[in-house]
C-alpha cells in the first residue's frame, strides 16, 4: 500500500491486507451503510469482533481458561499503575528489574503504592545488557520485568525463575515468539507494535491472583470488575480492537507464532550479520541479549549519523533514527515488517560504506 520501508518503533507497521480491510470497515462495515467508527459497542457486530479477537489471542498464545483476557483503552503506561493497584497489598512489597526507560517508569509508578525492591539495574552500564545473577525476595507479592527494551535494543532471553507471581510488560515483543503463558500471573502489552494500532492494550491475568490487594480500587481500574464485564465496563476502543482482530487473523495465516518467530529470526540475523561485519557500523546492545525486535546500532563516526539517515530516507527507508535518549539508529523488526525491507536496509548500509568508507 506504500513504497516505504517502515522501521518505526510504534505505532508500527501493519500488514497491507489488514490496512485494506480496516479502510473498508471505516467506510462501510459489512454493507450496513455505516462506518465501523459509528457502530455502538453494544451491537451484535462489535460483540462478534470482541469474541473473535479474544478467541484468536487465546489460540495463538495457548491461553487457558484460568486466565482472563482484557482489551483496554490506553497503553502500557496505564498498566504501570494498574498492576500494583491490583496486585500489591497495602504495606506490601514488590520486586522489579530495571532494564530501561519503560521499566524505570513502571518502578516509579509502583512506588506510589508500596515498597519496591529493585533487584538489579542496567543503568550503570547504559542499559546495554540485561542484569543477571540477582535474587528475588520471597516476601514480595510479585516480580515485574520488561521482556524487550525498545530504546536500547535488549531482550530478556528465556523466562526468569521467580519464586513469586511473575508479571511481564511484553509491549514490544508479544506475539513475536512463543511464550508459556502458564508461567505468568499477569502479562500486559500495548498493541501498537506487533498486535494492532495504538489506543488499545491487552491484559492477560490469572484469575486466582485477583482480589488480594485489600485496596479500595476505582472500578475502572479494578481487574476483578473489568473481567466480569468482558472488556465492556466502559466504551472500548472499537476500531482499534477491530484492527487488532484483523492482525490476529493475519498472524494465524502466517503459521501462528511459531511461523512468525522463524521469520523474525531471519530478519534479525540478516541485519546483525551486516552490523557485525561492517567497518562503519557497530551494535549498541551486548550480543548476549540483543533484541530480535529492535536492533540498535551506531556509526563509529557518530558525526555522520544525520548523513546516513538522509541517505537511507532517499531510498525509502524510514523510522531508523534512534530514540532521543540513546541516539544512533534503531531498526524495529516487528512482525509485519517484510524481510525485503531488512534487505533494503542492509543494501543501503553496504552502499554507504562503499561511498563513505
Amino acid at each position: 500500500m506504500n513504497n516505504k520501508h517502515n522501521f518505526n518503533p510504534g505505532p508500527a507497521i501493519l500488514p497491507a491486507s489488514v490496512l485494506e480491510a480496516a479502510a473498508d470497515a471505516a467506510r462501510d462495515y459489512m454493507g450496513k451503510g455505516l462506518s465501523l467508527l459509528e457502530i455502538s459497542h453494544r451491537t451484535p457486530e462489535f460483540e462478534a469482533i470482541l469474541v473473535e479477537a479474544e478467541e484468536l489471542l487465546r489460540e495463538l498464545m495457548g491461553i487457558s481458561s484460568d486466565y482472563a483476557v482484557l482489551f483496554l483503552s490506553g497503553g502500557a503506561s496505564q498498566q504501570f499503575a494498574q498492576v500494583p493497584l491490583n496486585l500489591l497489598p497495602i504495606g506490601g512489597q514488590a520486586a522489579y528489574l530495571d532494564t530501561g526507560v519503560w521499566a524505570s517508569k513502571a518502578i516509579d509508578e509502583a512506588r506510589v503504592y508500596g515498597d519496591i525492591h529493585v533487584v538489579a539495574s542496567g543503568k550503570e552500564y547504559g542499559y546495554r545488557r540485561i542484569p543477571t545473577g540477582f535474587s528475588i525476595p520471597n516476601a514480595c507479592s510479585y516480580f515485574h520485568y520488561t521482556s524487550n527494551n525498545t530504546i536500547y535494543g535488549t531482550e530478556t532471553i528465556g523466562v526468569p525463575n521467580a519464586p513469586i507471581p511473575l508479571v511481564c510488560d511484553m509491549s514490544s515483543d508479544i506475539l513475536s515468539q512463543e511464550v508459556d503463558v502458564s508461567k505468568y500471573a499477569l502479562i500486559y502489552a500495548s498493541a501498537q507494535k506487533n498486535m494492532g494500532p495504538a489506543g488499545v492494550s491487552v491484559v492477560i491475568v490469572k484469575k486466582d491472583v485477583l482480589g488480594r490487594s485489600n485496596r479500595d480500587i476505582p472500578n475502572i481500574f479494578d481487574y476483578s470488575i473489568l473481567t466480569k464485564n468482558g472488556s465492556l465496563y466502559n466504551t472500548p476502543p472499537v476500531y482499534a480492537i477491530y484492527v487488532t482482530m484483523l492482525n490476529l487473523r493475519w498472524l494465524k495465516e502466517q503459521g501462528g507464532i511459531a511461523g512468525i518467530a522463524a521469520y523474525n529470526l531471519a530478519k534479525s540475523t540478516l541485519l546483525y550479520r551486516e552490523i557485525d561485519q561492517s567497518n562503519l557500523f557497530e551494535g549498541r546492545a551486548d550480543e548476549s541479549c540483543r533484541s530480535r525486535m529492535n536492533a540498535t546500532f551506531v556509526l563509529k563516526a557518530p558525526e555522520h549519523t544525520q548523513d546516513f539517515l538522509a541517505f537511507a530516507e532517499a531510498r525509502g527507508i524510514v523510522g531508523i533514527a534512534g530514540h532521543r535518549s540513546a541516539g544512533g539508529f534503531r531498526a524495529s523488526l516487528y512482525n509485519a515488517l517484510p524481510l525485503e525491507s531488512v534487505s533494503a536496509l542492509v543494501v543501503a548500509m553496504q552502499e554507504y560504506e562503499r561511498l563513505r568508507g
